[in-house]
């Protein structure tokens, strides 16, 4: 008898990641579902072979008929473009999606959340959150495999676009201290190889990778590159005064990002956002992008 493929759940797939992840996971040879909260939306976006079903991650029925006979589910859900109390949204949704997946037998979820050193008191509620829901998913006791990434670089990320924007309008930026915080962004197609590798890895429990680019650099580094690359002459004038909340405030008024999200991403560039542990580089044969090659592609892309 042939092999019965395997199923494999797709949330987040109208988001930035889960969007271009679906083209990657329909070359597998799997059959690919996607949680949709509007299907109707999502359908012309896929191929025929791919299902889609209603579902929502704060509606627990929903969940136990799309995790029904599913192997891997790909949770890439993050409620902070949505509503104030993201953090109180985030670990409800977390915990829905950990319970439905213990039910139903699922055997790995792989989960995309951010860097951030877990014994930092000052680590952002952004980042601490994206923490939290990992860990929820870890204690459901089905094998998750988590991935901490920084800023995601390519046309159409949010962070990216925020750096983007304000490069693009500002000639003279008053910039926080927070621009010399060292980060180490990561290509979103390098995000998209670990996401896809994920699936075939072998079954040893629950795993956290971080992952970025091979340079650490300051978010005054990737203002610079960018620049660099467009042709642009910027002036970056540091001062200690500026606080996550006015940044929050100045990036809503030269960015097409509202004010909410601008913010609770702000407060997150404070923390460092460095790749600790060499893991994925000895796990996986993805050799990630340097940022010049990184943003040279998102610039490309967005042409």
């Amino acid at each position: 008898m042939p092999e019965v493929p395997t199923t494999v759940l797709l949330t987040g797939a109208s988001g930035y990641v889960g969007g271009r992840l679906i083209a990657l996971l329909e070359q597998q040879p799997v059959v690919l579902r996607c949680l949709a909260r509007n299907p109707d939306k999502l359908r012309p976006l896929v191929k025929d072979s791919t299902e889609v079903v209603r579902g929502d991650v704060l509606d627990p029925p929903t969940l136990d008929v799309a995790l029904q006979g599913v192997h891997t589910a790909y949770y890439l859900v993050h409620l902070m473009s949505g509503a104030q109390d993201f953090e109180v949204q985030d670990r409800q949704a977390a915990q829905n999606f950990a319970a439905a997946a213990k039910r139903a037998g699922v055997q790995r979820i792989v989960y995309l959340g951010g860097l951030g050193d877990d014994a930092d008191p000052k680590l952002s509620p952004h980042l601490r959150s994206r923490h939290e829901v990992g860990e929820i998913l870890r204690e459901s006791g089905v094998e998750t495999i988590e991935f901490r990434a920084g800023m995601v670089i390519g046309a159409g990320s949010l962070s990216y676009q925020l750096m983007k924007s304000l490069t693009d309008r500002l000639p003279i930026m008053i910039c926080p201290r927070w621009l010399t915080t060292p980060t180490q962004p990561i290509a979103v197609d390098d995000v998209l190889a670990y996401l896809v590798a994920a699936r075939e890895l072998p079954q040893e429990g629950s795993q956290i990778f971080e992952i970025g680019s091979p340079d650490v650099v300051t978010y005054g580094d990737l203002i610079r590159e960018y620049a660099r690359q467009q042709g642009l002459r910027r002036w970056l004038i540091f001062v200690p005064v500026l606080t996550p909340y006015l940044s929050g405030l100045w990036l809503a008024l030269v960015t097409p990002a509202t004010y909410e999200v601008g913010r609770h991403l702000i407060e997150g560039l404070k923390n460092p956002t460095v790749v600790r542990d060499s893991k994925a580089l000895e796990t996986f044969s993805i050799r990630p992008l340097g940022v010049k090659e990184a943003i040279e592609r998102a610039i490309a892309g967005a042409n």
